[in-house]
């Protein structure tokens, strides 16, 4: 152990001083830039336009659609009021959903699909 300590204390003494890179200022922010981009275009933007999408749809609903709600209910708009949906889902039977609680159209009065 004696024999080691004197070569260890030699290669330290031996060892130029390595000085730390700093980067400027402006290249960090630059860096700081590009993940806060990243994030924007891979996480919030997407999200954003899907919950446009979601808005459309709602606004364009009607009575007679078939929709399914977030719990995985089916059902047909009975009618409408000004914040929630009134939504038959069997005989006799009709529930009151939030309009947030649509996920999405089965099929439009009209017929067309819009299955997701």
């Amino acid at each position: 152990m004696t024999k080691i300590l004197p070569l260890f204390l030699a290669q330290q003494a031996a060892a130029p001083a390595a000085q730390p890179q700093t980067a400027f200022p402006w290249q960090m922010l630059f860096v700081y830039g590009l993940i806060a981009a990243g994030f924007y275009f891979i996480l919030i933007a997407p999200q954003r336009k899907k919950q446009k999408e979601h808005e459309k749809m709602l606004t364009t609903l009607g009575v007679g659609d078939e929709v399914v709600t977030s719990g995985g209910i089916y059902g047909v708009i009975a009618s409408v009021k000004q914040d929630r949906f009134v939504i038959r889902i069997a005989d006799n039977t009709k529930i009151e959903v939030g309009k947030g609680f649509i996920q999405a159209v089965v099929v439009k009065k009209s017929g067309e699909e819009k299955s997701k």
